[in-house]
């Protein structure tokens, strides 16, 4: 039922034009393009609290695909980057989505599962810190 959501949210936006016209404002507003990089891995990261991870790139990519390659991103490495930070928003202590799952499968209060995940997560937000700063290391092997 999500993903049925998504997909007709997907392409309302694109008939709208949303996504170009999106892209124009954020544009204008002068961001730095890390400023953007890092302000979608908060988003993210947030999104990821409440939605499963399909759902979120489902919902996301036809707006943010647009604003990225506008700033000088590469499609691939982007693709790269949603897939790392999304995981790593599964696991965002205390409710990241994936922890209620493995506190459903296992029985274990939700605060030992999150101080678990954290050092998980701490390890995959710096990786996404690593890709926002240093692009180059996910295109080095398509050089």
């Amino acid at each position: 039922l999500i993903l049925a959501g998504a997909f007709f949210l997907s392409k309302a936006v694109a008939i709208f034009g949303i996504p170009s016209a999106l892209a124009a404002a954020i544009g204008g507003l002068g961001l730095a393009p890390v400023a953007l990089i890092l302000a979608m891995l908060a988003a993210y990261a947030l999104m990821g609290m409440v939605l499963d991870g399909f759902s979120i790139i489902v919902m996301t990519l036809p707006v943010a695909l647009p604003l990225v390659t506008a700033a000088g991103y590469d499609p691939v490495w982007f693709g790269i980057f949603v897939v790392v930070v999304v995981e790593m928003a599964q696991i965002t202590p205390p409710v990241g989505f994936n922890l209620f799952v493995v506190q459903d499968l296992t029985g274990a209060p939700i605060g030992r599962i999150a101080r678990a995940a954290l050092p998980f997560f701490l390890i995959m937000a710096a990786f996404a810190v690593l890709l926002t700063l240093f692009p180059g290391i996910v295109l080095w092997p398509l050089a």
